[in-house]
């Protein structure tokens, strides 16, 4: 048994269902499990249910039947506030988008990543400036999102989410507005925070970026209809 099957499950679904008004199902009963320090692709077409799926173990929309625990804690007890905290301790979220703050600097994007843990803003920013360093952006920290190519930006929005060490890290589409060369800087740059140990679920519909990670979640109408893992060759990076 390896480390990553000792460790309890940083999400756990079984059963998951979530329906909509007008009886739109889109998802059909989902299990899963993600352990920690795990690196998957979360991967289908439109309408699969993949977006959905997302907000569900981002803790941003609640299941219509079915458990979800994230990070130890089952959503279903939980209040309005209390999934609030839970996000903002637990979960990571970089966007297709970016969604960085216009006209405020990378360092100052990064360090409103702990905005909800009560630290002054000096030791945010200190925090933020070595965050930043290891995504290989120490000279940009002066730099506005304007100032940024879409790598870059991608960086920092990586830089964010990561401040705080999350439980989980969840990607939505994080390459989709970059240029082949940018989407591949970033995919590797998951994967070195993944080797680092972080837990990284990528959302994505391309099949070929969902071929380069070590698992692969395949979703069609609102099911899990294949779930593969690729076996890490020795001295593999």
């Amino acid at each position: 048994m390896t480390m990553e099957q000792e460790a309890p499950p940083v999400v756990e679904l079984a059963g998951v269902r979530k329906e909509y008004p007008g009886g739109v199902v889109a998802l059909a009963g989902v299990d899963l499990t993600i352990r920690r320090g795990e690196l998957v692709a979360i991967v289908g077409p439109s309408g699969s249910g993949k977006s959905t799926l997302l907000h569900i173990i981002g803790s941003l929309d609640r299941p219509s039947a079915g458990m979800v625990r994230i990070a130890g804690h089952e959503v279903a007890g939980l209040s309005d506030r209390e999934l609030s905290a839970l996000r903002a301790q637990h979960l990571g979220f970089v966007f297709q988008s970016f969604h960085l703050a216009a006209g405020v600097s990378a360092l100052d994007n990064v360090a409103d990543g702990l905005l909800y843990g009560g630290q002054p803003l000096r030791a945010r920013r200190r925090r933020a400036a070595a965050v930043l360093d290891r995504v290989g952006l120490a000279d940009r920290t002066s730099h506005r999102p304007h100032e940024l190519s879409g790598g870059q930006k991608q960086r920092v929005a990586i830089a964010r989410a990561i401040i705080g060490e999350p439980a989980l890290l969840l990607a939505d589409e994080p390459t989709g507005a970059l240029d082949t060369a940018s989407g591949a800087a970033v995919l590797a740059l998951l994967r070195d925070l993944n080797a680092a140990g972080a837990t990284i679920a990528v959302i994505t519909h391309d099949n070929e970026i969902a071929a380069a990670l070590p698992r692969r979640i395949r979703l069609r109408d609102g099911v899990v209809v294949a779930d593969s893992r690729t076996p890490m060759k020795a001295g593999a990076v």
